[in-house]
């Protein structure tokens, strides 16, 4: 062991037993403190903190009773209720220490002790009170994050009006259990906004499921929602728990569902109408008990129109839906994100004391912000990362500028695929002022095609 039992207290009238103690403890403890006279241990544990103090039982005004050993006991442990006492007592006074115990030591060695059984000892002391001290940190830390999660919507920033509206929506829905739709472009927050209603539920001690549909293939869909039994197909090799029976009693939250295929959406129906789920392989199915929460950017509406999303699923999924603006839409809260931003990435990345100047929030504002609070947020973290001045200006954010009308664009002489395409896509929109149906007609694309392009390309 090396230095592995920390401060040790040691309090013994016997010279002798102190001077052995310290010169067996020195070698595998930080620090070892003696001293022969109890009246002392107030002003020991005053001044200092002891990972272990050991205790003799009796001391020169009471020989054999051990009356002076309980009373020193007793005041330990009135100033430090988790104190790790070891009781040191000749071999005739077990009985005496067993009593002890029950009054609050953690252990006894009997003298003359053997050297490996206190070490061993000691180190199992000192375990017990490492223990202690993880279980108040964690108390600690349970009881700091109780306080933030009951702080509402201390995660989503903003006091605009439209941001307000919101709020209002949540308390409502919240102490229900209603499912929910939350409707709103890239970069708005609808993951946010779901943990919103998840924390300011009944639901809120149990578990938050979130499951990106946009990123689950067709094949392994009824995999990871409704999970598998071992061989039931070729990778099958172990049981799996699919992410609604992980939900269960708790919230469930689909993001990106307007992706989901016709087939695909038809099985999301029978489980969302039955309760219940069946893994591939099995012939019981299971009862579940969710919250389920959903979101999408695209427009759901059109797409039940264009028979590309099935309206009974929608009337599923929307008991309440929540309308999240776009950041375009609460330009007066891009101040309070913005700093909230750069306090965020100045301690991320070291550089304390950053601030943002008026000059860019004010150009802040002025931008339209495509991609919403996630681009602003992409913004702040890069103008940190690369300004060297205490105060952020508007030559931080020069990749935010726009081409003057009528300026050449690089990317109109690209090869790249994605890029032909982006930009072709943007032109039929701009020619149409933004109506999607004209735009999809000119481009020999469906509705709920151009939308996914959209979304694929940020647009």
């Amino acid at each position: 062991m090396e230095k592995e039992l920390g401060n040790i207290l040691i309090i013994d009238d016997d010279e002798d037993v102190l001077f052995a103690a310290k010169m067996l403890l020195k070698k595998h403890a930080k620090n070892v403190i003696i001293e022969k006279n109890p009246k002392k241990i107030p002003f020991l544990m005053n001044n200092d903190t002891y990972d272990v103090i050991l205790l003799d039982m009796n001391f020169s005004k009471d020989i054999t009773s051990g009356k002076e050993g309980f009373y020193w006991l007793e005041q330990i442990l009135e100033r430090d209720p988790k104190a790790v006492v070891i009781l040191i007592t000749a071999f005739g006074d077990v009985e005496m220490a067993v009593r002890a115990l029950k009054e609050g030591a953690t252990d006894f060695v009997l003298k003359p002790w053997q050297n490996e059984k206190l070490l061993a000892t000691l180190n199992t002391a000192v375990k017990l009170k490492k223990s202690y001290k993880e279980v108040d940190q964690l108390k600690s830390a349970k009881k700091q994050l109780e306080e933030e999660i009951n702080q509402p919507f201390k995660e989503i920033i903003g006091e605009s009006q439209a941001i307000k509206d919101v709020f209002k929506i949540i308390e409502k829905v919240a102490q229900t259990d209603a499912n929910v739709l939350i409707l709103g472009e890239n970069g708005t927050g609808k993951e946010l906004i779901s943990r919103a209603i998840h924390t300011q539920s009944h639901r809120k001690d149990n578990v938050f499921v979130g499951v990106d549909m946009g990123a689950i293939t067709e094949t392994l869909f009824e995999s990871e929602l409704f999970g598998h039994k071992k061989g039931s197909f070729t990778d099958a090799k172990e049981d799996r728990t699919g992410r609604f029976e992980v939900a269960n009693k708790g919230t469930l939250f689909l993001d990106e569902i307007g992706n989901l295929s016709m087939p695909l959406q038809s099985k999301l129906l029978t489980v969302i109408q039955n309760r219940q789920v069946t893994r591939i392989g099995a012939n019981k199915p299971v009862n579940i008990d969710i919250r389920l929460v959903c979101a999408t950017n695209m427009p759901i509406y059109d797409m039940v129109e264009d028979s590309t999303f099935r309206q009974d699923l929608l009337y599923r999924i929307n008991t309440v839906e929540i309308h999240l603006p776009s950041l375009r839409e609460r330009l007066d809260d891009i101040p309070l994100l913005a700093e909230h931003f750069v306090k965020t990435y100045s301690s991320k990345y070291r550089k304390s004391g950053k601030k943002i100047g008026a000059a860019a929030l004010k150009k802040l504002q002025k931008y339209h912000w495509p991609g919403n609070i996630r681009e602003l947020q992409h913004a702040i973290e890069r103008a940190v990362i690369m300004s060297d001045e205490s105060s952020l200006t508007p030559d931080d954010f020069f990749f935010l500028n726009h081409k003057p009308e009528g300026q050449s664009n690089d990317q109109e002489n690209t090869f790249n695929l994605d890029e032909v395409e982006r930009n072709v896509i943007k032109k039929a929109i701009d020619r149409h002022d933004g109506n999607i149906s004209k735009a999809a007609k000119e481009l020999g694309l469906t509705r709920a095609s151009l939308y996914r392009r959209l979304e694929k390309h940020g647009l």
